[in-house]
């Protein structure tokens, strides 16, 4: 129904989306799961129209919506977060606007649309009702109403719970539900609950990247490694742990609770495999009987954390490239200023590390006399006095360090 590839969108330097490529099938209901800036909502502008890409293409029911707008839109019925609506007119007069910009020309077709559309979200003894009077939740129905009209086969909903009470937000989602049956729903959403409890298959999204897609159950799955099984078996301690342990695959035995003759643990399967069998098996036989056994499995939310929070790269590297991208400079001036003064140096004389400021001062000092040799006043004379002894032989770092810049000691 709805295929994207390669979706860039640009804001002068910041990549709000970045590559994206995926498709949407006919019949289900997909969630877009990201953190707030994910680009959710930039997909979805970009989807419907509202915003055009800076690369990449989308087709609606194979329309590209570049290419072909009228025909890619009249596909699309769209919610967006803030739904546009006019305070000052009633539902029945809102709704009716909209069906004849969507092309309902006729008025008994539009009244039918409107009533059916009103029907389906729910705002039975609401049409006279003025919009600004309406609570929070049955202004999004009639924004859901208003995505209706015009029979669309693809319905996109941006947050279409944020702001609703838990009563609002159970009537929308049973809405979206029902929809579902009928249209190929695409909603977004940073509530988790909400996903896992309405969607068929999850797209997650995270700075601008499309980085994982599928049901929830084949994304936790895919990203649990190892899985942890969770047992409670009568008898000893030790009996039970060493029926345990000799199961292959099975380790980090860890006792939970030990009470009355039982022994409750955890165990991880390396290879990610159940071993829930093989391990009831070797505890039978060890005389063990088994009470509960059950394998844990990744929640939607422990997909999500997993996936959105690796993406970012260690700070304290950074802040050591940082610091050392800052020293670079100095380092390179004090060579530099070595290097004008090798004439008069040999290269051993270079000053160490730690007395770079001390070793500028010496270098100054020795280039300045070449210059304003003629001069006979007692600074001149007294700074030629370590030039002088710089020709001969290499300085000694206790006269760069502190004896140059005092005259009285020479």
């Amino acid at each position: 129904m709805i295929e994207v590839e390669h979706l860039t969108k640009r804001y002068g330097g910041h990549v709000a989306v970045d590559d994206i490529s995926f498709t949407v099938q006919d019949g289900c209901i997909y969630g877009l799961l990201g953190p707030n800036g994910a680009g959710k909502s930039t997909t979805m502008n970009i989807i419907t129209g509202y915003l055009s890409a800076t690369a990449g293409t989308v087709k609606v029911d194979g329309h590209d919506i570049a290419a072909e707008p009228m025909q890619a839109k009249a596909c699309i019925g769209y919610l967006p977060e803030q739904p546009p609506l006019y305070q000052d007119m009633t539902v029945q007069e809102y709704l009716l606007f909209v069906a004849e910009l969507k092309g309902e020309r006729k008025k008994a077709d539009r009244a039918a649309s409107v009533e059916q559309a009103a029907a389906r979200a729910g705002l039975q003894g609401m049409e006279r009702r003025l919009i600004r009077n309406l609570s929070k939740g049955y202004r999004q129905r009639v924004g859901i109403a208003a995505a209706l009209l015009g029979a669309p086969k693809v319905i996109i909903l941006d947050e279409p719970t944020v702001g609703l009470d838990p009563a609002q937000m159970i009537e929308i989602r049973a809405l979206i539900h029902d929809l579902g049956k009928t249209h190929t729903v695409i909603l977004s959403s940073h509530i988790l609950s909400e996903v896992q409890a309405i969607c068929d298959r999850v797209l997650i999204i995270a700075h601008g990247k499309l980085i994982a897609q599928g049901t929830p159950e084949e994304l936790a799955g895919r990203l649990a490694a190892k899985g942890t099984i969770s047992a409670t078996a009568q008898g000893s301690r030790g009996a039970v742990l060493a029926a345990a342990a000799a199961v292959p695959g099975l380790s980090d035995l860890r006792v939970t609770a030990e009470k009355g003759g039982e022994v409750s643990f955890t165990a991880v399967s390396e290879a990610g495999t159940d071993l829930r069998g093989a391990l009831s098996l070797a505890l039978a036989q060890a005389g063990c009987p088994v009470l509960t056994l059950s394998a844990e499995t990744m929640s939607l939310e422990d997909v999500f954390l997993q996936l959105t929070e690796t993406p970012a790269a260690d700070p304290a590297p950074q802040a050591d490239a940082a610091e050392a991208d800052a020293s670079a400079p100095d380092a390179q001036n004090a060579a530099l200023a070595a290097e004008g003064a090798a004439p008069a140096q040999e290269p051993a004389a270079e000053p160490p590390a730690a007395e770079e400021t001390a070793a500028e001062e010496t270098v100054t000092a020795e280039t300045t006399p070449a210059e304003t040799a003629p001069a006979a006043e007692p600074p001149a004379a007294e700074a030629d006095g370590p030039a002088q002894q710089d020709t001969p032989a290499t300085p000694e770092p206790t006269q760069e360090k502190g004896e140059a810049p005092h005259g009285s000691d020479l």
